[in-house]
């Protein structure tokens, strides 16, 4: 057998490997897709340290939009005057939308103000999280009040469980406590590698609000 028929089986058999690696991959996964028969609401938390969580549940919603479905959104910790690029282009749609409005709670400085905010902003949520109308809910950045106190993580935990059966909902924010993470379906932790913020880069329109 000459070199270029040596080449030539050698590159033969690994292709036959290849091809056979993939049916296995296939086989597999065809039984996962298969044996995932229920359909009900999902819940999905979205945590961790870094870059991309809110990103990542207004993503989430618009795709939901663009499939004609209906969605209600919730920010917390955000300030009524802050822009918020993804909310100019969903407030084009029929959305619910609420802000908590005061802003970040190292501005305000006013617990009694924050929590005020906070309860009204958890009362909209809770009207959303019983309106069988609404396909998705995303309370975003809700951990922080959690965490503060500002809202019972009990009732929270109820209103969750007795919500709509096909509402999905989606919780941003860092630190989310433990018992959502049990009570999600879905959960993933965006953790830092590096951030233009630490190197004296300012957050920039467009790409981080």
């Amino acid at each position: 057998m000459s070199d270029i028929e040596k080449q030539k089986a050698l590159a033969a058999a690994k292709e036959q490997k290849h091809v056979e690696r993939q049916k296995k991959i296939k086989a597999s996964v065809d039984e996962r897709v298969a044996q995932a028969t229920e359909e009900r609401g999902v819940l999905v938390v979205i945590t961790g340290n870094g870059k991309g969580k809110s990103t990542s549940g207004f993503g989430t919603v618009l795709r939901a939009i663009g499939h004609g479905q209906k969605a209600g959104i919730v920010q917390f910790i955000k300030g009524s005057k802050w822009e918020c690029g993804e909310m100019n282009i969903l407030k084009q749609f029929p959305i619910q939308h609420h802000v908590m409005g005061t802003g970040f709670t190292w501005e305000t400085q006013n617990s009694e103000t924050d929590l005020a905010a906070a309860k009204i902003a958890w009362q909209k949520s809770k009207e959303m999280l019983s309106d069988d109308s609404l396909d998705i809910v995303l309370l975003d950045e809700m951990t922080y009040m959690i965490t503060y106190g500002h809202i019972d993580l009990d009732e929270v935990i109820t209103v969750l469980n007795n919500r709509p059966k096909m509402q999905h909902v989606l919780i941003t924010g860092r630190a989310c406590h433990r018992r959502l993470i049990e009570l999600a379906d879905t959960v993933s932790e965006v953790q830092p590698i590096k951030h233009a913020f630490k190197a004296g880069v300012k957050a920039q329109k467009g790409l981080d609000w």
